[in-house]
């Protein structure tokens, strides 16, 4: 069996194929970077057990652009991603999949920088990625890369987690600062040069969740604010429940820096996806404790709480703003950053 030329080759129809040179593609790229004894099963799915508790499953498809940034990649932002998804439930995270669309002409060495760095990121987290697929599209039918991961993980006994769980009264928390991940992915796009770094937040959540649940297992929901930003998901979360949100714009964390790139670029950060950072509802008299445990947490150290459930009809999610007013913070209309994750 030849070996790959990694650092001068690039994606071929013929690794698509199903023949020796996919075979190649698959043993000396991602199975030699992803090995672990579940995927050397060999097989066309991987066998494995589960701890006790209800199962969850999630899949998510990643097609940023661009596919390397500040504080990440597109291969560690599918590894993340989905592993939060399944957090989100209350679950603990399992094991993973990983499919590539690649496209015909896309360097070997980009794809190697990608698949190590999902391997990191996976082992990092403590979840494998134990099976998986290849396929390769014809030069200018995608761009470069798109991957999909579907994540397995476990909720135990005890722990209800839901959208629709929401009461009026309850408190909302926020991990931390928002919008650091979409406006990174357009800084880059924009080629805007700013004095400081912004980085993307990618990160997977899900030792944050256990704490958190840990603590506070009255926990009512948890959501990634990802595409749509704080904005969305806090619609989403109202309209599941029934209620109605107000929150405090002086208390919704955000890093000076995306403030200013924000003005600059005529963006809400309360719409900018995020992807490192989570929104947790609670009963009030569990806010302070849980607000205690993020904050002792190394990715919750900025966390706040920013609003509290209400009773409305309507289930409008509004906030009063920095000069006593008070605003509607409606769905975003459009899309205002396209393939951020």
């Amino acid at each position: 069996m030849s070996r790959l030329n990694i650092a001068n080759g690039r994606i071929e129809m013929v690794h698509g194929s199903g023949g020796r040179a996919m075979v190649e593609l698959i043993e000396q790229l991602f199975a030699s970077a992803f090995a672990n004894e579940w995927l050397a099963q060999g097989n066309d799915g991987a066998r494995f057990n589960l701890p006790p508790g209800r199962v969850v499953m999630a899949t998510d498809s990643h097609v940023v652009s661009p596919l390397f940034f500040p504080g990440g990649d597109i291969g560690a932002l599918a590894v993340h991603g989905t592993i939060n998804d399944v957090a989100m439930s209350g679950a603990t995270p399992c094991f993973l999949s990983a499919g590539f669309i690649l496209e015909e002409g896309f360097a070997l060495a980009d794809l190697k920088r990608i698949v190590d760095s999902m391997a990191a990121a996976s082992r990092q987290a403590g979840v494998p990625i134990v099976t998986g697929d290849t396929k390769v599209v014809e030069r200018g039918k995608a761009d470069g890369v798109f991957i999909n991961t579907t994540g397995v993980g476990v909720v135990p006994d005890g722990i209800e987690l839901s959208g629709d769980r929401a009461r009026p009264g309850d408190m909302i928390l926020v991990s931390g600062p928002i919008g650091d991940h979409g406006v990174c992915i357009l800084s880059l796009r924009e080629s805007l040069g700013f004095e400081s770094e912004i980085r993307s937040d990618s990160q997977a959540l899900h030792g944050l969740v256990a704490a958190m649940l840990e603590a506070v297992p009255q926990l009512r929901c948890l959501r990634d604010p990802t595409r749509g930003g704080l904005a969305n998901t806090l619609n989403e979360l109202a309209q599941q429940s029934a209620v109605g949100m107000q929150l405090d714009e002086r208390a919704i964390p955000i890093r000076e820096q995306v403030r200013a790139a924000c003005e600059l670029l005529g963006l809400d950060p309360l719409y900018v996806a995020n992807e490192g950072k989570l929104i947790a509802i609670c009963p009030a008299q569990h806010a302070d404790r849980l607000l205690q445990v993020m904050q002792a947490h190394p990715q919750g150290e900025q966390a706040a709480i920013i609003g509290r459930v209400v009773e409305d009809p309507h289930r409008f999610v509004q906030m009063q703003t920095l000069f006593g007013g008070n605003r509607m913070v409606d769905w975003l209309n459009g899309e205002q950053l396209p393939r951020i994750c």
